[in-house]
């Protein structure tokens, strides 16, 4: 199946059970105008209804950037202030995604770049890809980098907030924030090896211990075990959960059915 356009900046393309969806500027470095936030919201509706769908990767178009933020071109015409809540889509807030997704970050993602990479529950790097919070050098807010506390060390993230500088790929490697780092020639299919070892999986317990570990960053030890216990019912009294240890038992790969 080919690339669809959502519109004139967001293509998504279904490759076996792997959405990829591709911000589509990279004329203007991919940046974030109102057909990119309006598309990101179709795609990502669109992926959350699409069965056939088990996991999302989300990159930019060309080798130079990811996304360079908000178009300031843009910006500057409408004179924008306090953006609206939803502004960009950002799952967990303005978007509900419950399936798994992956950031293919193939060069620069700097402000509302870093934001689309933050959202997103694992993230993939080219090797000369860098990330900035650039806010502070241009006067804009951060108010979406909060959940980065639960990300990065504290005094790491004073820094790259109150500096605004970028912060390469393997430096965020190092501190956890990205999963794996490659050569750009070779990100796609890392992440595409990624999505798809994730969506071989019961997509029950997947989904579970994705929404388990955004539970547990907003509750304490005590109140998210039990919560957690709650969470994970419905995946042990589903059909997968006897077709796992049948299909061990009968030296087959499993057939999952997600209920």
């Amino acid at each position: 199946m080919g690339a669809e356009a959502i519109n004139d900046a967001i293509l998504y393309e279904l490759r076996g059970q792997v959405a990829v969806i591709t911000i589509n500027r990279p004329d203007r470095r991919n940046a974030i105008n109102i057909d990119v936030r309006q598309g990101l919201y179709k795609a990502w509706e669109k992926f959350e209804k699409d069965d056939a769908a088990k996991v999302a990767i989300l990159t930019g178009a060309g080798d130079k950037a990811f996304c360079a933020g908000m178009d300031l071109k843009e910006a500057a015409g409408t004179g924008i202030k306090i953006p609206p809540r939803g502004f960009v889509p950002t799952i967990g807030d303005s978007v509900q995604v419950s399936k798994p997704t992956i950031a293919a970050v193939n060069g620069f993602a700097m402000a509302g770049g870093w934001l689309l990479s933050q959202q997103c529950d694992l993230c993939v790097a080219a090797d000369h890809a860098t990330f900035a919070i650039s806010e502070a050098k241009v006067g804009r807010g951060t108010p979406w980098a909060t959940p980065l506390i639960h990300m990065l060390p504290q005094r790491v993230l004073m820094e790259i907030l109150m500096t605004g500088d970028f912060v390469s790929a393997q430096r965020l490697y190092e501190l956890g924030y990205v999963n794996k780092v490659v050569p750009v020639a070779q990100l796609m299919d890392e992440a595409m090896k990624l999505a798809e070892r994730i969506a071989a999986n019961a997509p029950l317990t997947v989904r579970a211990a994705r929404e388990m570990v955004y539970l547990a960053t907003e509750m304490g030890r005590s109140a998210a075990i039990p919560a957690a216990v709650r969470l994970f019912d419905h995946v042990y009294l589903s059909e997968d959960a006897q077709e796992g240890p049948k299909s061990f038992a009968e030296k087959r790969p499993p057939v999952w059915k997600g209920r």
